[in-house]
């Protein structure tokens, strides 16, 4: 019994060291963070921005959200590059190109960034420890290749030669083991569902893939070849002989220099000029702060920043727990972000950055309602399409007044898909029995587990992909101001590079956040010689409303807070519990869902 009192009085006191005492060093730590004099750039800056930990497109609003994953987002590496052009202080760029892929519209839109930084005659040096055959390292080797000068440490590898993508079929395991996936899907190039039903590449799912596979790999080449002033075709030609070792790399003239970090360092901090110091990429976006304006002169005008990541769902509140990043797009807070847009009196125009591989369609129509709602209302609407804006992703985008995607985006995908796994024989394999009963119409359990649809079912549920379907292309028709016919041959659940759909008018314009920026202050008739402020909506949470919305009355808040310890800073399990979620979402009825490829 003294034991057990023990024990309790043990987890008591963790549970108050950790919902009290953490909360409450944690303000204290902001509140001096915030009360303290920022100290100025030095003189001679070299500025390091390090991206070997990966990137997600958006900065989280919750102030807490670095505990959980990424500390950097392409949305604010393009926002302090932005400021650091514009600083005197700031004479050198330092990259540590990462060895792996980065997301290739990811590694375009850094690109972009960099190239203004050297276009403001400012230098940038990138140093990479190798070029790893996993994931889009074409991607990482485009980024690396925008500076001035590319070092290559002297025991490194580089094999970028190409572009290879992953998928993983579990037909056969299902079938062996009883598992029936019974689901429908709008049409045949919607392979988001093939890995349930499938064991190896349909032909529509092999033609689309290597089309956006290639479309992907000869934009990173002809950036690559623009970059080190040769052609595609001479690039092409010797990287695709490769792997090299590094001497080898810089005697074909794919890398400038061979040494260590220590030996990048001393030179990028040569040329920022006597007394150059290194300031790492978080401390001067701390310095700096969020980029608040663009432009010259007085600031009348702003332009609202909308946000969305990660798949679409109902509802609302991602973020009770005061350590989440929150990688979803819930339809009820996308949708309020918006409105409270239309309701600022000094917004002009609205840019909404997806980044969005889909997920519920009715979550896609609320958010898209808002959408009309802010054109009804006078404000231009842009989308700024980021890693993902595919089915439900472009869904919540197509009625958009106009549409920047980078040329890697993938987009498109304009499908539907829905079903169920059917378990009760996979069940009684091992003794359980599983036995379903209703009441009420026969439509009552046509999701149950224990057995697949019956002809009524069936029909019904093939109806209701149908009607998905057919206001999906609708939608895309009124949006991009095509005939119905010509959006269903360029739909059937089809995926699309940014460069391929700017080519079918799916998009209005290749480029970034700073494109569709410019895009909006057109639309919105803002003087030019006029600076706008950006106003971010969601906005982003203080320390105290974060923990104020983790200690409501919330049980699921209480439930992250404890489960936290276990998943804090470490993406992988993130992305495991994401998965998670997209996979219930998935067996509840009809998804407008995209497939995303393992790099």
């Amino acid at each position: 019994m003294k034991q057990f009192f023990l024990t309790m009085l043990g987890v008591f006191a963790g549970l108050v060291a950790f919902f009290v005492v953490l909360p409450v060093v944690a303000l204290i730590f902001f509140a001096m963070a915030a009360g303290a004099s920022k100290p100025s750039t030095p003189a001679h800056t070299v500025l390091e921005l390090d991206l070997r930990s990966g990137l997600t497109d958006q900065t989280p609003t919750n102030p807490f959200a670095a505990f959980s994953g990424p500390s950097l987002s392409v949305v604010q590496v393009v926002d302090v590059l932005a400021q650091a052009t514009a600083d005197d202080n700031v004479k050198v760029l330092l990259l540590r190109a990462p060895e792996a892929g980065m997301t290739p519209a990811s590694a375009d839109e850094v690109r972009q960034a960099i190239a203004r930084f050297r276009a403001a005659g400012k230098t940038v040096i990138a140093h990479s420890q190798g070029f790893m055959p996993v994931g889009a390292v074409m991607s990482s080797y485009m980024v690396a290749s925008s500076a001035d000068q590319l070092w290559l440490q002297n025991t490194a590898n580089f094999q970028a030669v190409g572009l290879a993508a992953d998928s993983v079929f579990l037909g056969r395991a299902f079938q062996k083991y009883g598992v029936k996936a019974d689901f429908e899907q709008r049409y045949e190039y919607k392979n988001a569902v093939n890995e349930y039903t499938q064991s190896d590449f349909t032909a529509p799912h092999r033609e689309a893939m290597l089309a956006w596979m290639g479309s992907i790999y000869d934009s990173a080449v002809a950036n690559v070849a623009r970059d080190r002033k040769t052609t595609p075709e001479a690039l092409k030609a010797v990287i695709e002989a490769g792997p090299y070792s590094a001497d080898q790399a810089l005697s074909l003239k794919l890398v400038d220099k061979i040494g260590q970090v220590e030996e990048a360092e001393a030179a990028a901090k040569e040329k920022a000029g006597k007394n150059a110091k290194i300031v790492k990429f978080g401390e001067y976006a701390s310095l700096k702060g969020t980029r608040t304006t663009s432009g010259s002169g007085s600031a009348k005008s702003a332009i609202a920043i909308v946000g969305g990541e990660g798949a679409i769902m109902t509802g609302r509140g991602s973020n009770d727990s005061p350590f989440g990043g929150g990688t979803m797009i819930r339809s009820d807070d996308t949708a309020k972000a918006i409105y409270q847009a239309i309701e600022d009196k000094d917004v002009k125009a609205i840019v909404f950055r997806v980044s969005s591989p889909g997920g519920s369609p009715e979550a896609s129509e609320q958010v898209l309602a808002a959408v009309r709602a802010a054109k009804a209302a006078g404000k231009p609407v842009v989308v700024s399409m980021g890693a993902y804006a595919a089915s439900g992703g472009y869904w919540i985008s197509s009625e958009a007044d106009w549409i920047v995607a980078q040329p890697s985006t993938l987009t498109g995908s304009i499908g539907v898909f829905g079903g169920k796994f059917v378990l009760a024989d996979a069940l009684g394999r091992f003794g359980v029995d599983m036995r379903g009963l209703s009441v009420g119409g026969d439509y009552a359990d046509a999701f149950s587990p224990v057995q697949g649809f019956d002809q009524g079912q069936r029909a019904a549920f093939a109806a209701s992909m149908d009607r998905i379907y057919e206001e999906f292309v609708a939608r895309v028709a009124k949006g991009r101001k095509l005939p119905v016919e010509r959006v269903r041959e360029i739909a059937k659940g089809r995926v699309w590079t940014g460069a391929q759909a700017h080519g079918l008018g799916l998009v209005d314009q290749l480029g970034g956040l700073e494109e569709a920026v410019a895009k909006a202050r057109e639309l919105a008739k803002i003087p030019a010689d006029e600076s706008v402020r950006f106003k971010r909506f969601p906005q982003p949470q203080s320390p105290w409303e974060a923990i104020a919305t983790a200690f409501g009355a919330s049980g699921q808040a209480a439930d992250a807070m404890v489960k936290v310890g276990q998943v804090m800073g470490d993406p992988a399990a993130q992305a495991m519990l994401n998965r998670v979620e997209i996979d219930r979402m998935r067996n509840r009825g009809a998804v407008v869902l995209a497939d995303q490829p393992a790099f």
